[in-house]
């Protein structure tokens, strides 16, 4: 087995010591590399190197992200213009990127390692404000600022002006992004083995008000119209900048920008299907517990459990 090189991109403020830990011990037997960025030195052991994170992605081989789905869009967004394979483990709520649940690491590492793991490839949008650009793995949001009106947007594609939208938010959003805000707002899931862009009004009150679902050759402009709202940019859920009326942003899809590790994609369809299913019941996550055979719930308990001192 080669001698491999990962990168940790860790949870801004979840506790992630356990999970390093179980990472550390993996590595030690197998003389791995493990690296981690710069600002989170304190919250590793000795023995990982931190770096820059600009420099990260060229001294990995494959990265693992701890935390959630937004922790695994953001190792995805550190890697764009030099994608490498990103494992991730699930210390989140839902879900719906991450796969490993922290007590089966040790053997998705070693798969990892051996690269017995599927890669799926990942499109992001590429935002242009005003001459800086930004990527979004999910989507790229323009939400009103609430008391200052509503959003009021002429939305053009390939340079020709196609309509227009009065609305609280507008969602532009990747296949892997359908389940996300645009979901919310009413939008269609798109299979993440699509190639497409979906543009999808939150509340609309005029003009366009249904889902828009668009080529990923075309190019997208969104401009503010006079008398729109303030809004907020908001890329993969980060408020990047706020625009005025008469400002605009571009959006255009850029294919294969990232790569996630699957161990059995089948299994991780299966769960989301599952997921997406809980997400529509309007029932309180104590009261969907009841509903688990009594098995499983106290399966459920022993995990919750905190672990002995």
């Amino acid at each position: 087995m080669n001698r491999i090189r990962l990168g940790l991109v860790l949870h801004p403020s979840r506790e992630v010591a356990g999970v390093v830990g179980a990472i550390v011990d993996w590595a030690a037997g197998r003389d791995a590399g493990l690296y981690v960025r710069d600002t989170d030195r304190q919250r590793v052991p000795p023995t990982v190197t931190a770096l820059p994170a600009a420099e990260l992605p060229a001294c990995c081989d494959a990265f693992v992200s701890i935390g959630g789905d937004g922790t695994m869009l953001g190792a995805l967004r550190l890697t764009v213009d030099d994608p490498k394979p990103v494992l991730g483990v699930h210390l989140g709520r839902l879900g719906f990127l991450v796969e490993v649940e922290p007590p089966d690491l040790p053997a998705a590492l070693d798969r990892l390692a051996a690269r017995d793991v599927t890669l799926e490839p990942h499109s992001c949008l590429v935002l242009d404000v005003c001459g800086t650009e930004s990527v979004a793995f999910n989507d790229v949001a323009l939400a009103r600022q609430p008391g200052t009106g509503f959003v009021s947007a002429i939305l053009a594609i390939d340079g020709q002006r196609y309509g227009y939208y009065r609305c609280d938010a507008l969602v532009v959003s990747t296949p892997t992004g359908s389940t996300a805000y645009s979901y919310a707002a009413g939008g269609p899931l798109v299979s993440p083995a699509a190639q497409a862009v979906v543009v999808t009004p939150s509340a609309p009150m005029a003009g366009i008000s249904r889902t828009v679902v668009l080529s990923p050759d075309e190019s997208i402009r969104l401009e503010l119209r006079p008398g729109s709202a303030h809004v907020a940019v908001e890329v993969d859920g980060r408020v990047i900048r706020y625009l005025g009326a008469d400002e605009a942003i571009g959006v255009r899809y850029r294919r294969d920008a990232g790569f996630v590790v699957r161990l059995d994609p089948r299994r991780h369809r299966e769960r989301n299907q599952l997921k997406l299913s809980l997400l529509d019941l309007p029932l309180l996550p104590e009261q969907l517990r009841e509903l688990l055979p009594e098995q499983l719930r106290e399966q459920l308990n022993r995990r919750e459990l905190p672990p002995p001192r």
